[in-house]
């Protein structure tokens, strides 16, 4: 069988750029070589597409403008009809609508991911949001759910069958994401001298940089004798960078942090973070969190989506209320003031990541998913 004749997945997402969820897109592109694959953005597509290795992958961006896109189901329409995928993913609202077109177009498999809250509707409670998923997931086939709290959501009030509903927890590559005590040429702390809490992530109002800032500037106060070897790192951009970089200021402790904004090389830096700190408000299975893990940092995380499922509190690491800097900078206070609990939490999260959450089982799962659309005299 040659390349060409392998089944093509067209996986379409709002826009193809820097995200845990587009993350693991590229992950089933560049492992899953038994198809073939298509990202088809339905705004634009970024230079994150370079992430992709597997050849031949195919980039469509169709450049919607805000609103309803009923004007673009013709071309869909029309894209499919040429392109002759076996699968056509969605993920999330932002592309849902699509499945409409897929369907008049008769797609073989028909498959739809919901990856964590929407931005606007964080806990999934709009009626409006619930009814447009009833209307977008009348032909689809199966729906994935990432994380518990989704597949709950999805089965509940959306009101989707449990039979059509997966659960596909996110993976991590264990070979890529490790332990390293080589850190890249411009980071800018001294292992041993600094004791380093690190973030990962898109600098916005669902991730919640500010209350980890506020935690972090807690930590004066709470942990005096450790705060001159404190040291803060926040990988990503974002909309709320400058804010972040105003709060660190104001509070005298910009000099201690690290604001590098997004970086290509992050798993040469995650393991040099002692401390892993995940405040977001809302959160679907975060692969970040998953890296730092499978890095060996120590987790501190808000008990919010499928974090608990990642995380144990007190046995893989700590978790705290969300929006709370107070607890937050107590459960940061509690690791840098006992360090062996920091090191056998590390060491716990590190254990759970390469038994549980190995890459290799999320993309046998997907697998098995999209081969239920080839037909039994090809598969």
């Amino acid at each position: 069988m040659t390349d060409d004749s392998r089944p093509l997945v067209v996986h379409l997402l709002n826009r193809f750029a820097t995200g845990g969820l587009e993350n693991g897109v590229v992950n089933i592109i560049n492992h899953l070589t038994a198809f073939r694959h298509a990202v088809v953005a339905v705004t634009d597509v970024t230079a994150f597409k370079d992430r992709i290795e597997a050849q031949g992958t195919q980039f469509i961006a169709l450049n919607k403008p805000p609103g309803q896109g009923l004007w673009l189901y013709p071309r869909v329409y029309r894209l499919l009809k040429e392109l002759r995928p076996t699968v056509v993913h969605t993920r999330n609202l932002g592309a849902m609508e699509f499945q409409l077109p897929a369907w008049a177009a008769r797609v073989p498999l028909r498959v739809h991911s919901e990856h964590g809250w929407d931005v606007d509707d964080l806990g999934g409670v709009s009626r409006t949001n619930q009814r447009l998923r009833r209307v977008y997931g009348m032909g689809t086939h199966r729906f994935v759910a990432l994380s518990k709290a989704i597949e709950t959501y999805l089965t509940g009030p959306v009101g989707f069958p449990a039979a059509r509903v997966k659960r596909i927890c996110n993976g991590v590559d264990t070979q890529r994401f490790s332990p390293s005590s080589v850190a890249p040429p411009d980071w800018p702390f001294r292992r041993g001298e600094h004791l380093v809490i690190g973030a990962v992530g898109r600098m916005q109002a669902v991730k919640d940089p500010l209350n980890l800032v506020e935690a972090f500037l807690s930590l004066r106060a709470l942990c005096p004798a450790d705060w001159p070897r404190l040291r803060l790192v926040f990988l990503g951009g974002g909309p709320l960078h400058a804010a972040v970089k105003d709060r660190l200021a104001e509070g005298g402790a910009l000099a201690q942090t690290w604001l590098p904004g997004d970086r290509n090389d992050v798993p040469a830096l995650l393991p040099q973070v002692d401390i892993f700190a995940l405040p977001s408000r809302a959160e679907g299975i975060s692969n970040t969190l998953l890296e730092a893990m499978a890095c060996g940092c120590a987790p501190v995380a808000t008990d919010v989506g499928g974090n608990p499922e990642l995380v144990e509190d007190g046995r893989h690491g700590l978790l705290v209320p969300p929006r709370d800097h107070a607890a937050l900078a107590g459960a940061l206070a509690r690791l840098v003031r006992e360090p062996g609990l920091r090191a056998e939490l590390a060491d716990a999260a590190l254990a759970r990541a390469r038994a549980s959450f190995d890459l290799k089982g999320m993309l046998a799962a997907y697998a098995e998913l999209y081969s239920l659309g080839i037909p039994a005299e090809q598969a």
